[in-house]
């Protein structure tokens, strides 16, 4: 069966990689804008309580809807194709992203912060040499989670013609052709496992040393 896979592959290279190109432009742009417009609104909300509270439940709320009924609900008001599959999953990358941001900037420790003040740290000294540096470990394992979440459901783009993987899964799947299937399936599988194993890399080199238990 992989054996049929990769000489499938070997038939059809050149719309494999567009395909594999279309995926991971899609995927990287969500993502990038999500985290754009999430890691400010998480950061200007954290400190006001009642404002926090709203988004975590908006965002624990949107978090809930399946990926296929965001990029559903899109295509009527978009049509079909890149821009609306993008638009779609931003929305998805949204919530996970600004959750852990306000959850990081209001986990930074009121002593350190306290501390700081005392030395003579302005706002912005504060903020950028301090604050950020505490809880930019949370705010990357939300990047984390949100560009695993981007890369799979991106495969859902191939139903609004956004192309990508998806396209050789939903073909495979339509004309029960399973090497086809899974010169999709099997790329993005490990697309996604690579980009975990990747950011959790990140995530622990931008860790300070202080607060790296390792």
């Amino acid at each position: 069966m992989l054996a049929d896979a990769w000489n499938y592959l070997l038939a059809h290279p050149a719309q494999f990689w567009r395909a594999l190109g279309v995926h991971m432009a899609l995927s990287a742009s969500a993502l990038l804008l999500a985290a754009l417009v999430s890691i400010p609104a998480g950061i200007a909300v954290a400190r006001r309580n009642r404002l926090s509270l709203a988004a975590v439940n908006a965002a624990n709320v949107a978090r809930t809807l399946p990926s296929l009924a965001v990029l559903a609900l899109v295509m009527p008001l978009l049509g079909t194709g890149f821009a609306p599959a993008l638009f779609a999953l931003t929305l998805i990358a949204l919530p996970p992203i600004v959750t852990h941001t306000i959850v990081a900037m209001r986990g930074v420790d009121a002593d350190v912060v306290d501390a700081a003040v005392g030395m003579g740290m302005t706002r912005s000294i504060l903020f950028w040499q301090v604050e950020l540096p505490m809880a930019l470990p949370v705010i990357f394992a939300g990047l984390r989670t949100a560009a695993v979440q981007v890369i799979s459901g991106a495969v859902l783009a191939a139903f609004i013609g956004g192309g990508g993987l998806g396209d050789f899964i939903t073909a495979g799947i339509a004309m029960m052709a399973t090497p086809q299937l899974l010169v999709g399936a099997i790329p993005v599988t490990l697309l996604a496992l690579g980009t975990d194993f990747l950011f959790g890399a990140l995530q622990r080199r931008m860790t300070p040393r202080g607060l790296n238990s390792t």
